[in-house]
């Protein structure tokens, strides 16, 4: 009997490109000569040799004879791009990786903070991606509810969310469909929609658009150090009138317009350190101290959109740390912030687009709830009993799949 000779043995080099480290010394790092090297960078179009990022994962398939056969550079979860030897050249390749939808719902009930009770909550994604999940959540709420201040322990919150995932096992959270919460004791609700426009955007149960004229908070995830009203000030060790909120974050941590504006003052302000005030319309300022520097482009007199940069966290002025002091004035008066920037909702649907958005609502939450329910021992309300985020009370955090 003739023996079938033995298959060659490939070895896969595996590598990632270190910071500073340019492209040919990685491919001469995997057996390619300098000037071999050099004829593959020239063969590249879909990346730049001189920028790839620092950590992207080099493979290299090496022939025990012939030497380096391809080369693979894993530039994203769903983007590889390969240099396959052909003779003396080198030819580029690009493959994109397919990513299948399904749909998870994740309810959690608040310990501490909304980002640990989605982490915990949303088992259906890996760690390393579940803070996106409550991130994609407080975007969608953060003009009705300030995600620092507004929490409370025993506050829930449940969402219908798009998984993604590649056949190589790779997982991410894909787009929120819809969520109810019961936030400090209010009942919220966002369910994504498509305009006649063909825009997607968040409307809550009545129709009205979740965006307002102004967002709840200053910055996206802080812990709040003080609130409104009489406290004892930390340098002057007197008790006065504290008129604003200050949010403890790290130095450098960039500060938000509340909302579209003016720039009215810009620079140093006594106590307060660095400083930007903003105008908005009805006579309202919002007052952002202590910071470490301003926003690129801010000077009096300049608009501001909102969520825009107007600066970055800093101890500057009377402070003991990094933070952020925030105010808003009204006519000039101090008013606290939690009551001044109080939003009802913003634009509503159309008339003639209520209908197919009141279908939509209804399929989104129905899915919503007959999921969360399938999660718990419980069974569903009674025929007529209000689905509003109390009747949906997570027994424990936790997650559930299907697909669509």
């Amino acid at each position: 009997m003739v023996e079938e000779p033995a298959a060659p043995v490939f070895d896969l080099r595996t590598d990632t490109i270190h910071s500073g480290e340019p492209l040919l010394a990685v491919l001469q790092r995997h057996g390619l000569g300098h000037d071999e090297a050099n004829r593959a960078i020239a063969e590249l179009s879909l990346l730049d040799a001189r920028r790839v990022r620092a950590g992207t994962e080099v493979v290299a398939q090496v022939h025990p004879d012939s030497g380096v056969l391809n080369v693979t550079f894993q530039l994203a979860i769903d983007r590889v791009v390969k240099l396959i030897r052909s003779g003396d050249t080198w030819v580029e390749t690009e493959e994109r990786l397919p990513w299948s939808v399904d749909t998870v719902a994740v309810a959690g009930v608040v310990t501490s903070t909304l980002t640990d009770a989605v982490a915990r909550a949303a088992g259906e994604f890996p760690a390393s991606v579940r803070t996106d999940v409550a991130y994609r959540i407080a975007q969608v709420l953060e003009y009705r509810v300030d995600m620092s201040r507004d929490l409370r322990v025993g506050d829930s919150i449940v969402a219908l969310v798009e998984r993604e995932s590649t056949a190589k096992g790779h997982v991410r959270p894909g787009r929120l469909l819809a969520t109810r919460a019961s936030i400090g004791g209010q009942a919220l609700e966002a369910v994504r929609f498509e305009t006649a426009g063909g825009e997607e955007m968040y409307y809550d149960a009545e129709g009205k658009s979740m965006r307002a004229a102004f967002l709840r908070a200053p910055l996206e995830f802080s812990r709040i150090s003080s609130v409104y009203g009489s406290r004892k000030h930390p340098i002057l060790k007197t008790w006065r009138q504290h008129t604003g909120v200050d949010y403890a974050a790290r130095s450098g941590t960039p500060v938000r317009s509340i909302g579209d504006g003016r720039v009215v003052f810009a620079g140093w302000k006594g106590g307060y350190g660095r400083t930007v005030e903003v105008r908005h319309a009805n006579g309202m300022v919002s007052r952002y101290a202590h910071l470490s520097a301003l926003g690129a482009g801010i000077r009096v007199g300049a608009p501001v959109k909102i969520a825009s940069t107007v600066g970055r966290v800093g101890m500057t002025g009377l402070a003991t740390g990094p933070h952020l002091h925030f105010e808003i004035l009204v006519n000039g008066s101090h008013r606290d912030p939690r009551v001044a920037l109080k939003n009802v909702g913003g634009e509503p649907l159309p008339a003639s687009q209520r209908s197919a958005f009141a279908m939509r609502r209804s399929a989104l939450l129905g899915d919503l709830n007959a999921r969360v329910y399938a999660m718990q021992d419980g069974t569903p309300s009674a025929p007529g009993q209000s689905s509003r985020p109390g009747n949906v009370r997570p027994a424990e955090t936790r997650a559930a799949g299907a697909s669509n």
